[in-house]
């Protein structure tokens, strides 16, 4: 699947949903603004999550009192109507895709088809971490895991019980040792960490920036965990899990 399939295949899902609930014409005012790292994530014991270092910004989107968000590198605030949000051009504006998949999970949430749209605070980071370890030995035995995006506390706990490869295209992490594992490149050693693997646990924000492209369609299990991926996770019937989100 391209980029082009991808959003074209939401664009139209999405379309289906407010159409089949007779919402198109709503007047709704749908909402999205940068959260502050306090308001997303809370005050966390470690800080090197991405959103604490200025890499990534959280979009959040108001439907009717339900919030959905979306993890991107592009900012922005927009106030209008589902059918504007349909207009946006997500192949060309990055900014467009963060509004379309923050009000896409904020919609689906308020019509039960997505959940765990709020992304954890404080507490929740690091025990969430600490639940994919029974996870994926009740799931997959003792897997060789294939980490995609630096997420440090999933980071952490995974590495000290299994074999596990973490890629990421941030330059500040790539080539540098994370809790004593090499972050590799992304891009330039995908193939061989992909081949290497038997399950990919992947973050849901690349559904923002287009690489999920890159872990679809694989012949081995892909496991999304985030918020970003909420509703798209329910339209391209994907695993995912989320512990500690709301």
């Amino acid at each position: 699947m391209t980029e082009d399939q991808l959003y074209n295949k939401l664009k139209d899902e999405f379309e289906k949903i407010i159409i089949n609930n007779n919402i198109q014409a709503d007047l709704v005012l749908i909402k999205s603004r940068s959260l502050s790292p306090e308001e997303a994530i809370g005050i966390t014991e470690r800080k090197d999550f991405p959103i604490l270092t200025g890499k990534e910004v959280m979009l959040q989107a108001e439907y009717q009192g339900f919030y959905g968000q979306a993890f991107t590198d592009a900012p922005s605030i927009f106030s209008g109507t589902l059918s504007q949000i349909l207009e946006l051009d997500l192949m060309n504006d990055n900014h467009s895709r963060g509004l379309f998949i923050s009000t896409m999970n904020a919609v689906m949430r308020k019509l039960d088809l997505a959940d765990h749209t709020i992304h954890c605070k404080n507490d929740g980071p690091e025990l969430c971490g600490k639940q994919f370890v029974p996870y994926m030995k009740d799931h997959y035995n003792n897997p060789k895991i294939a980490l995609i995006g630096y997420q440090p506390s999933i980071l952490e706990n995974l590495a000290a019980v299994f074999d596990l490869r973490v890629l990421d295209l941030n330059p500040d992490n790539v080539g540098q040792l994370r809790y004593c594992i090499k972050v590799e490149h992304g891009i330039n050693d995908y193939d061989e960490v992909i081949n290497w693997a038997d399950i990919i646990l992947c973050t849901g924000s690349t559904i923002c920036n287009g690489t999920i492209v890159n872990f679809l369609n694989l012949n081995k299990d892909v496991l999304f965990f985030g918020t970003s991926i909420a509703g798209a996770a329910t339209i391209l019937e994907l695993k995912r899990v989320c512990f500690e989100s709301e």
